[in-house]
């Protein structure tokens, strides 16, 4: 059986179309297609094949939320993937989301973000900013 418990971490979709009319462009499900019903993948905007000239989002995220989290630590059938000491370590942390624009090319992406994206480099942008 499988049982998500990645979705604890990431319950939000990995990211969405950007459209003219809407920074949050959901895209849809062609009519073929049924929404997923699991954990994190129904939080999908869509399920879109990806395309030349096309606008994305990606947003990876670790977010530590009680709600999420509680049922499946206290879970016999869940609670053994987890490292306890560590969830309770980063519980009040709170999590965090590294969101990058993209631009979809015929041999790829090409990302429109420019902003720090290793650990060091984050770190010292967010030390300018401490209060």
């Amino acid at each position: 059986m499988i049982e998500r418990v990645g979705a604890a971490f990431m319950p939000h979709g990995l990211g969405h179309l950007l459209g003219i009319n809407s920074t949050h462009d959901r895209g849809g499900y062609p009519k073929v297609t049924l929404r997923p019903k699991e954990p994190a993948l129904k939080s999908l905007h869509t399920t879109r094949e990806l395309k030349e000239g096309m606008v994305i989002t990606v947003e990876p995220g670790c977010y530590f939320n009680d709600a999420l989290l509680a049922p499946l630590l206290e879970s016999s059938s869940t609670s053994k993937f987890f490292n306890h000491k560590e969830i309770e370590r980063f519980k009040t942390f709170g999590g965090v989301r590294i969101k990058s624009d993209v631009y979809v090319t015929s041999n790829g992406a090409d990302s429109l973000t420019k902003c720090p994206r290793e650990t060091w480099e984050i770190e010292a942008v967010m030390a300018v900013y401490a209060v």
